[in-house]
C-alpha cells in the first residue's frame, strides 16, 4: 500500500490540516484505453465482463455470492456473450431465491435473509448485459428488486426504503439507520453501471456497520431511473440537493453532519456538489471526475477508430455502449459527447475537506484528473490516496478491494466529524 498524502499540520491547536500538491502516480501501462478500469485480467478476455465478474466477487464480504458461486455462474459464461452471461447469472439466482424460500418456510430466517441477498445479486449481475430497458432487462431489475427488499426484512436490517420526489417523478433509495442517536449520515452515490441496492454490498453496508447512517439514492439515469426518462444530468447537485431535503425532512439528517461519497461518475457528481451543496461536512470521491466529457470523448474516439482490420466488438461490450447511451437519453455516440463536452466542476468553489481516492490501474484519464483536481481545490483540508497494485485496491473504485475504500474514507470521516465536534 501507498498512501500519499502530505499532510502537514496548519495549526496545532486548531487541529487544521492541508495537503501538499498530489503527487503524479506512476504512469499508465503501454496501450492502456482511456476507458480502462482494471490493469489486470481476472477471469474473462473481455474488460467489461471481467470488470462486473469482478464486481460480482467484492460482493461477497458484505452478502453477495460467495467465491465458489460467482466462479460456478461464470463456468458457463462464453467470453465476451452477453447472452450467456445474462441467463448464467439470471438462472443462479433463481437457484439462490428457491433455496431463501425454502429455508424461510422452515423458519430458518436469518439463513433465507443471506440466501436472498444472494439471489439479488445474481440478478444484479445477470441485467448487467441484458438489452437496456427491453424485457429481460426489466424482469431481472423487478425480480432484483423483489428479493433485495425481502433480504432486507428477513435480515430484520433497520433499513428503510424512501422516493425522492423529483421533476414529477422519483429517485429510489435506501436508508439505514444506525443505532448510534447522533451518527453522521453517509450519502453514497455511485456512477454508470450502479443502483443503490448494489451499492449496498459494495460499500454501504461497511459503512453502516463502522457506526455510520448510510442513504444510498439512485440519481437521474442511475439504476432503472431512465425507464422512467430521467437521464444523467450535468447539474447533479439539483437532485443531490432534493435527496439531500429528504434526509433532512424524513430521517432526521443534520446540515453539517453529512458526508457525500461518489463513486465512478459519481465522482464528477461528488466535485459539483462539493462547491455548491452548503449542506455537505466533506466529500469523498474515487475518483474526482470534474470533465467526464474529456473520458467519453476520447472513448467514443477509440471505439470508432478501429477501421477494417479492428476485431469486432463483443455483444458485452455494444450491450455497455448501449446500455450508456440509455442512461444518458442520447441517440448516438455523437450526440452523447457533445452533450457532456461542457460539463464541468469548478475547483476553485471547493473549500470542505475533500478526500481523493485514485486507484493505480484506472483510466489515465481518470488518474490525470484526480492529481489536477487535488493540486486546484481550495480546501485547507485536504488528501490524496493513491492505492498501487501491492494494495490490491488498484482497480476503478478499488472494485478488487471494496473494503479498503471503506476503510480510508471512514478514518478521515472519522477526523473530520471529530475535529467539527471540537471546533
Amino acid at each position: 500500500m501507498i498512501r500519499r498524502n502530505f499532510v502537514i499540520a496548519a495549526s496545532a491547536v486548531a487541529g487544521v490540516t492541508q495537503t501538499l500538491a498530489a503527487p503524479a502516480a506512476p504512469a499508465a501501462p503501454t496501450g492502456a484505453r482511456p476507458d480502462q478500469r482494471l490493469a489486470i485480467k481476472y477471469r474473462f478476455d473481455d474488460p467489461n465482463m471481467d470488470l462486473f465478474f469482478m464486481s460480482a466477487l467484492s460482493w461477497g464480504p458484505a452478502g453477495g455470492l460467495d467465491i465458489g458461486q460467482a466462479f460456478h455462474a461464470a463456468s458457463t459464461i462464453v467470453d465476451g456473450d452477453a447472452d450467456s452471461w445474462v441467463a448464467s447469472f439470471g438462472t443462479y439466482g433463481d437457484v439462490q431465491d428457491a433455496q431463501a424460500t425454502t429455508w424461510a418456510k422452515r423458519g430458518w430466517r436469518r439463513a433465507a435473509g443471506e440466501a436472498r441477498l444472494k439471489a439479488f445479486a445474481s440478478y444484479r449481475s445477470a441485467w448487467q448485459f441484458a438489452e437496456p430497458g427491453g424485457e429481460s432487462f426489466t424482469r431481472l431489475y423487478r425480480q432484483h428488486q423483489k428479493a433485495f427488499a425481502t433480504a432486507m426484512n428477513e435480515l430484520a436490517l433497520p433499513a428503510t426504503l424512501f422516493q425522492v420526489p423529483y421533476q414529477g417523478k422519483a429517485l429510489p433509495g435506501l436508508f439505514l439507520r444506525n443505532a448510534a442517536a447522533d451518527a453522521p449520515v453517509v450519502l453514497l452515490i455511485g456512477g454508470a453501471d450502479t443502483c443503490f441496492e448494489d451499492l449496498f454490498l459494495s460499500y454501504g453496508r461497511a459503512f453502516w456497520e463502522r457506526g455510520y447512517s448510510v442513504a444510498i439514492a439512485d440519481l437521474p439515469g442511475q439504476g432503472i431511473t431512465a425507464a422512467d426518462g430521467l437521464y444523467w444530468e450535468i447539474e447533479p447537485e439539483r437532485p443531490i440537493a432534493a435527496v439531500v431535503d429528504t434526509l433532512i425532512q424524513r430521517f432526521g439528517a443534520r446540515a453539517g453532519r453529512i458526508a457525500l461519497v461518489g463513486c465512478s461518475l459519481g465522482g464528477y457528481f461528488a466535485t459539483r456538489a462539493a462547491g455548491l451543496e452548503p449542506r455537505l461536512a466533506t466529500v469523498i470521491a474515487t475518483t474526482p471526475f470534474p470533465a467526464p466529457g474529456e473520458l467519453f470523448g476520447a472513448s467514443v474516439r477509440a471505439a470508432l477508430a478501429g477501421g477494417a482490420e479492428a476485431k469486432a466488438p463483443s455483444s458485452a461490450t455494444l450491450r455497455s455502449w448501449q446500455t450508456m447511451l440509455w442512461k444518458a437519453g442520447a441517440a448516438t455516440p455523437q450526440a452523447f459527447v457533445a452533450r457532456w463536452e461542457p460539463a464541468r466542476a469548478d475547483a476553485a468553489k471547493v473549500t470542505l475537506p475533500f478526500l481523493s481516492v485514485l486507484g493505480g490501474g484506472d483510466s489515465p484519464v481518470f488518474a490525470a484528473q484526480a492529481r489536477r483536481w487535488h493540486e486546484q481545490i481550495h480546501s485547507s483540508r485536504k488528501e490524496f490516496v493513491f492505492l498501487d497494485a501491492a494494495s490490491g485496491a488498484d482497480g476503478h473504485c478499488q472494485v478488487n478491494a471494496r473494503v479498503r475504500l471503506v476503510q480510508e474514507a471512514c478514518g478521515w470521516m472519522d477526523e473530520v466529524f471529530a475535529a467539527k465536534a471540537r471546533s
